[in-house]
């Protein structure tokens, strides 16, 4: 989801806090798709970052979540909040100074947090897919 009037920019490794890079490694190794960071801090927002990714279908928007948790965890941050993994449409995981969103394609594209946030600079990381999300197909 791109939208022209937010800056974008490709992160270096030393750009981001050491844990949003592991929250971006962890969804990266269970395939996460369209992994976006929005830096939130000079906007006014209640958080810092948001990190945002896609699954294809629940089993793996539950794998992306749980492997999220346990990379932070391994670096002793663990969520103040968590939601979503009963239905596994969006988790998400609440850290306090970043949130983390893992959703399905159909409910991110209709919550569409990435135009909602819209003036908020993104930041690309590293190998990902630099097309933007896409309707779901009709099956």
């Amino acid at each position: 989801m791109s939208n022209p009037g937010a800056s974008s920019r490709t992160a270096g490794a030393h750009s981001l806090p050491v844990e949003i890079q592991e929250v971006v490694k962890a969804a990266q190794d269970k395939k996460g798709a369209d992994i976006l960071v929005m830096d939130l801090r000079g906007i006014g927002a209640f958080t810092d970052y948001f990190v945002l990714c896609s699954g294809q279908n629940p089993r793996q928007v539950t794998a992306i979540a749980e492997n999220v948790e346990h990379a932070l965890r391994e670096c002793r941050v663990r969520p103040s909040h968590v939601e979503g993994y009963e239905r596994a449409e969006w988790v998400l995981l609440d850290y306090f100074d970043f949130v983390v969103h893992v959703f399905n394609r159909e409910t991110r594209l209709f919550y569409a947090l990435d135009r909602l946030w819209g003036s908020a600079p993104r930041i690309v990381p590293p190998d990902r897919d630099p097309r933007p999300l896409s309707p779901p197909v009709a099956s």
